[in-house]
């Protein structure tokens, strides 16, 4: 087998397992659409991650062999870092002198305030991260709400966060996703889904920047519909993808491979 080829599978069926560990089910048929491969090479790849005891196959599809539990932003910091680098810096190029933002939660997003260097630009967030980042800069003005605070992601969330939220409009929100699949964009937790649902209410444009290990991904909460996102920064993108975010006027952005649609 080449490399090429190697790498192709072992990534494959790293799409596999977040699909099964994010939903917790999935079928078949479910893979074989999100994956545009054949149904043996389905079979085979589930085989093989149940061998390594990763997931446990049933009739027609598998299910994970644990709950699904929301990983802490600590450790998914390490994961595709090269990617994420790579979106923050297209991210970069989105923002302007003068701009306001919110910056939410995310490690990708912590990667765009770690960044940050252009003058007079007021950033509101509810990360506690975010804020550290931009505590000692200057020419960036911050304010971090209120709330109520959430140790696993590292945000403020809550009542007090969503009525502080009603006192800013931003020109750009970077919004953090866990998930993206037709039915638009999705995070592992009500509250923090909450305070990104208020943000699209204060925001002129939203962009999310994700890597495209999210991609087919359902997790536990919808934020919101696809047709409410502006534009998507990733470092690769399919077909599927690309279709994807044409049907709903979504401006996509691969950095990876320099392709915008």
């Amino acid at each position: 087998m080449s490399t090429e080829k190697h790498l192709f599978a072992e990534e494959r069926r790293h799409r596999i397992l977040a699909l099964v560990e994010a939903q917790g089910r999935v079928r078949i048929a479910e893979l074989q659409a999100a994956l545009k491969v054949s149904e043996p090479t389905i079979r085979k790849d589930l085989s093989l991650l149940e061998q390594a005891r990763k997931l446990k196959r049933t009739h027609g599809g598998a299910i994970a062999v644990r709950p699904q539990v929301e990983p802490t932003i600590d450790d998914r910091s390490s994961l595709h870092a090269e990617a994420k680098e790579l979106i923050a810096k297209a991210c970069l190029q989105e923002i302007s002198s003068g701009d306001s933002l919110f910056l939410d939660s995310g490690t990708t997003v912590q990667r765009i305030a770690d960044l940050l260097d252009q003058p007079h630009v007021n950033v509101v967030t509810n990360a506690l991260g975010v804020a550290g980042a931009l505590a000692d800069r200057a020419a960036v003005r911050h304010t971090l709400l209120g709330g109520s605070v959430r140790t696993l992601g590292g945000t403020l969330v809550g009542p007090v966060a969503l009525e502080t939220l009603k006192r800013f409009t931003v020109n750009t929100a970077f919004i953090s996703a866990s998930g993206l699949s037709e039915s638009g964009i999705s995070v592992a937790d009500v509250a923090d889904a909450q305070v990104k649902q208020a943000v699209l209410e204060r925001a002129r444009r939203v962009i999310v920047p994700l890597d495209s290990s999210k991609f087919g991904v359902d997790d536990f909460v919808t934020v919101c519909p696809l047709d409410r996102i502006d534009m998507i920064i990733t470092e690769a993108a399919g077909d599927d993808i690309r279709a994807l975010c044409q049907s709903h006027g979504i401006r996509l952005k691969a950095v990876g491979t320099q392709n915008e649609a």
